[in-house]
């Protein structure tokens, strides 16, 4: 292993773009570059048999680094614990982070089980149904045009690892989803066939795409259009609404059921 380089100045290029990888929503897409922070990510990475491309360390960390992170990158530099601090986006600092090279965008697969995002805002909501996504069986994830950014910080820690095992496509426009050769279902909390009756009657199909909606408008008009079934969840305790990363887990976790019998 070879020894790390010392960076000791606020102002060295590397760490103005890592402060923006860091911050940024959408600096990703500019760099080709992620940084993951923290030891759940990183380990849920490495497990993946991702190889970062730089690891970054606080100083009073380094010699303490285990020698799975300090030999897990191409590259280490330490940097004074301050600067770390000033890079972070966690309220507690984890003290060391990783750059990652930005995968290709995956091809749309017709037939995989499918989530389709349509213009969800809220990075935490995006981030938690990757995790059920990729818990539940649905390996692909379709992003469609206004939707957060997948590889945004914030996506990635309320992911926590989900990424690494889904096909993340951003940036799709309606004309791509008609590609899907699988039955599209759209989440409704109004109408629809109610969800706990379609599994009961074993009319729920797998695989499927479900597709979930813009946190206040739902699904736009002319996604509403390709969808095979409405469905809808039932509320006994009369609320008028589910947020829509629960709806989702809901869901998802009830197409699983389906296909396993």
């Amino acid at each position: 292993m070879t020894e790390p380089a010392l960076i000791s100045s606020r102002d060295n290029p590397f760490l103005k773009d890592l402060r923006r990888l860091a911050h940024g929503s959408t600096d990703y897409r500019k760099q080709g570059q992620f940084w993951a922070e923290g030891d759940h990510l990183v380990q849920a990475a490495l497990g993946r048999g991702l190889r970062p491309v730089m690891g970054v360390f606080s100083k009073s960390f380094w010699p303490l680094a285990h020698s799975q992170y300090a030999q897990a990158a191409i590259k280490n530099v330490v940097i004074a614990d301050l600067l770390y601090n000033d890079i972070s986006a966690l309220e507690s600092p984890a003290r060391m982070g990783f750059v990652f090279e930005l995968p290709p965008a995956p091809l749309l697969q017709a037939t995989a089980a499918t989530v389709i995002l349509d213009r969800l805002q809220d990075p935490g909501n995006v981030g938690s149904i990757l995790r059920s996504a990729a818990a539940f069986g649905f390996g692909q994830i379709i992003a469609m045009k206004g939707t957060a950014a997948l590889w945004a910080p914030k996506v990635l820690r309320s992911g926590m690892g989900a990424h690494w095992g889904l096909q993340l496509i951003e940036a799709v426009g309606l004309a791509e989803l008609e590609r899907l050769t699988l039955p599209i279902l759209v989440t409704s909390s109004h109408r629809g066939d109610l969800l706990h009756q379609m599994l009961q009657k074993g009319s729920l199909p797998m695989p499927c795409a479900w597709a979930l909606g813009h946190e206040g408008q739902g699904v736009c008009a002319e996604l509403d259009a390709l969808a095979k079934a409405h469905v809808r969840i039932a509320q006994p305790g009369g609320e008028e609404s589910l947020n829509v990363a629960a709806a989702a887990a809901i869901c998802l976790h009830a197409s699983m059921a389906a296909s396993i019998g």
